[in-house]
């Protein structure tokens, strides 16, 4: 049975691995891999409770092990907190006191004062070891950390929001209900009623696992569409414009501080347009705004409502669909306008014309204002921030269709990876300020060496891609040719009175002009097979000595 632990700590720990490398890291894989953490330490602390000959030291691995366990209560039920989505709503200091229960049973395991933790069998062991109050506090936390943990999944189950949403809570309740069942087990069998009943090792080991895998795929396969990434919070609160950002879903996604004191939304809440706008007063009818928002294509939808607040009391909302890069409809920017003055104003006296006139033009350059930080956050949404150029997701996103294009009416197409090389060495020498100067020096160089048909994206770190579209193989060779020239005879400033700084690069070409199946049916599995090829160019390319271009074959 002990090899049933180890195995297990085994499993464990590649899936930590896992999250940890392979994921990007937000603060919902952050809370989880605390979370995974702890439950490491049982099946490891069991397995070495069994392995030790030692009484000193079973009871180190015990108490170790049943450390894990009080932890993974607090930790199962701020991970519930994050996967819910109402984090935000409780302070840091909020969720650290939750964790008070789960220490106060971990100091006792570790001070084990008057044995009322454990304390040894009639034979002097640990194996087989008897329990105290202590021990039985630890299982009431336990107890107490799973009830909130479920109330607080099925609370957020109830709330509705996205199906995806729903999807990722389901999934961690299935988790919650195989760890309860089969640790109750565990506790009954071995615990209360090991007079009684056979013994059976192993039950809270293998809950820990199924629960582990569970949760791995609640934050892995349903996690949320960032699009959030293109409502940067700078640009947002830099308008003087009440923003409400929302995706498809109705979720919010941002909501900038000029609008948060009026409305009482936050980040997380998924709302209905309609539902949310018939709380307030308005003297248009709803339903034509409403038609306008929900049209197919959506259109730009406009009304006037009455916030009630002194400052704020008059709001013009104009809800602006924002489009992917194939025009389906990813979200929507709900702008909120404050009119107050102008309502004022025409009521007190229609004959003002030219007051009104003036509100009006303020109305339109607000307008214009909100239109140029949209366009400034699509921008951001498919460029990397530093080179200027495009960024791999949305590269990946465009080579999915043109692929699909070339490959079924046989147009040659090229793909270019190259590193600077060295980079490090740049980094060390220079700094980083000197280093990004150079990749935006890089950058620049290939855009003016390129077409205009061509692409080139940041692929990651000091690596670029470029995507050349209508081009065969001895074409590709001779832009490949051209764009290594350019780069190592790019001189790059660096600091007054020192010896500008060049830098070379390796570069892997892959050229498509044939291919035998004009019919593709997994696109993204078919991109994946052209990256190892020209990755592995690129490879050889800085095996053999750098500053070199290695042209990769095509079948």
């Amino acid at each position: 049975m002990m090899w049933f632990d180890f195995t297990i700590f085994l499993i464990m720990g590649i899936l930590f691995f896992y999250i940890l490398l392979v994921q990007t890291i937000t603060n919902l894989h952050k809370v989880y891999l605390l979370f995974h953490f702890f439950m490491l330490l049982w099946p490891l602390g069991q397995f070495a409770s069994y392995t030790a000959t030692e009484p000193q030291y079973q009871v180190f691995y015990i108490s170790l092990a049943f450390i894990g366990l009080a932890m993974i209560g607090s930790g199962w039920y701020l991970f519930s907190i994050f996967l819910s989505g109402r984090s935000y709503q409780s302070s840091r200091i909020k969720l650290i006191l939750l964790h008070i229960p789960a220490l106060t049973a971990a100091a006792g395991v570790i001070i084990n004062p008057n044995h009322w933790f454990i304390h040894a069998t009639a034979q002097g062991g640990y194996k087989d070891r008897l329990y105290g109050p202590i021990f039985y506090y630890l299982i009431a936390v336990l107890g107490l950390y799973a009830v909130l943990s479920l109330m607080e999944l099925l609370r957020a189950l109830r709330s509705g929001g996205p199906a995806r949403h729903a999807q990722r809570i389901r999934k961690s309740l299935e988790g919650v209900m195989i760890f309860i069942p089969l640790t109750l087990c565990d506790l009954f069998i071995n615990v209360i009623f090991k007079e009684a009943l056979p013994s059976i090792r192993g039950l809270t080991s293998l809950g820990i696992l199924l629960a582990g895998i569970h949760f791995v795929l609640a934050i892995t396969r349903y996690r949320v569409f960032d699009i959030k990434q293109i409502a940067q919070q700078d640009i947002v609160n830099s308008v003087n414009t009440g923003i409400l950002v929302i995706d498809e879903e109705g979720v919010v996604l941002e909501v900038n501080k000029v609008l948060r004191p009026y409305v009482n939304l936050r980040v997380g809440d998924c709302i209905d347009i309609g539902q949310f706008l018939s709380r307030y007063d308005m003297e248009e009818d709803l339903t034509d705004f409403l038609v306008a928002y929900h049209s197919s294509p959506p259109q730009h939808a406009y009304i006037e409502i009455v916030l009630g607040h002194h400052r704020f009391k008059n709001a013009a909302i104009y809800a602006s669909p924002i489009f992917g890069h194939r025009r389906q409809v990813i979200g929507r920017v709900i702008t909120f306008q404050n009119v107050t003055e102008l309502r004022e104003a025409v009521d007190s006296s229609k004959r003002q014309n030219e007051v009104l006139q003036d509100r009006n033009r303020a109305l339109i350059l607000m307008q214009d204002e909100l239109f140029q930080a949209n366009q400034k956050l699509e921008q951001m949404a498919i460029t990397d921030s530093l080179t200027g150029c495009f960024n791999r997701r949305y590269l990946m996103q465009q080579l999915e269709h043109e692929v699909l294009t070339n490959v079924r009416y046989r147009i040659p197409f090229a793909i270019f990876l190259f590193d600077i090389d060295l980079f490090k060495n740049i980094n060390d020498t220079y700094g980083h300020m000197v280093g990004d100067e150079v990749l935006r020096s890089t950058a620049d160089v290939v855009k003016g060496a390129l077409r205009r048909t061509d692409i080139l994206a940041r692929y990651g770190g000091e690596e670029f891609t470029v995507y050349l579209p209508h081009t065969n193989r001895e074409q590709a060779i001779m832009l490949a040719d051209r764009i290594k020239s350019a780069i190592a005879g790019n001189q790059i400033a660096i600091r007054s009175g020192e010896e500008a700084v060049s830098v070379t690069v390796s570069m892997g070409v892959l050229a498509v002009e044939e291919t035998e199946n004009n019919r593709i049916q997994d696109p993204k599995s078919y991109l994946r097979e052209l990256f190892t090829k020209v990755d592995v160019a690129l490879y050889k390319a800085k095996d053999g000595g750098r500053n070199r271009i290695v042209i990769a074959e095509e079948t």
